[in-house]
């Protein structure tokens, strides 16, 4: 683990997107530039070795998290879109947001069953996203091989949720209790 300091920037936002919420905005990290590199460097370094060839980024902010990611690890970067955003055939998932729902999608030809899929977002507050991604993975016949985010809100227990469908590791640099 890195002895950043990634927390002092991170920065609370109350009552956003709906009245008690607080949302974790999470771009003064990715616009510092010493914070945001090591913690792309410090996924990938927990990742480096394990033969990943694909990492799944959920739009958007997951994209600002697993490209730089894929590229530290040598391997391809695949966005899961929302609906409608993607130009060729797509596998759809929905799932369950803290606050709503929504749907994913991913081209069919993105991955294969030759692939080793790492999924990587900013943050992880009830895993809908992640495991809308995770299921996805599983029916294109990948081997999954775990999650990475920036920050964890545990106190919504997203570990023993995706743990209940999915149980590959769960990597994050910042839990918040």
């Amino acid at each position: 683990m890195s002895n950043f300091d990634y927390e002092s920037l991170i920065v609370d936002i109350p009552d956003y997107p709906e009245p008690g919420v607080v949302f974790k905005d999470v771009t003064p990290l990715i616009g510092d530039p010493q914070g945001f590199a090591a913690a792309i460097d410090e996924i990938a370094e927990h990742f480096m070795g394990k033969g990943i060839t694909k990492v799944v980024g959920a739009e958007a902010r997951g994209f600002f998290v697993g490209a730089p990611v894929a590229y530290r690890l040598g391997c391809g970067f695949v966005p899961a879109r929302k609906p409608g955003k993607l130009p060729r055939e797509v596998l759809s998932e929905s799932y369950a947001l803290e606050y709503g729902t929504d749907e994913l999608q991913i081209h069919l030809d993105a991955i294969t069953p030759d692939d080793r899929v790492l999924i990587v977002d900013d943050l992880v507050a009830t895993g809908g996203t992640a495991i809308a991604c995770a299921k996805m993975i599983e029916k294109m016949g990948a081997e999954f091989v775990g999650f990475a985010f920036l920050m964890e809100l545990a106190f919504l227990d997203p570990r023993g949720i995706i743990g209940k469908e999915f149980n590959q590791e769960i990597f994050t640099l910042i839990k918040v209790d």
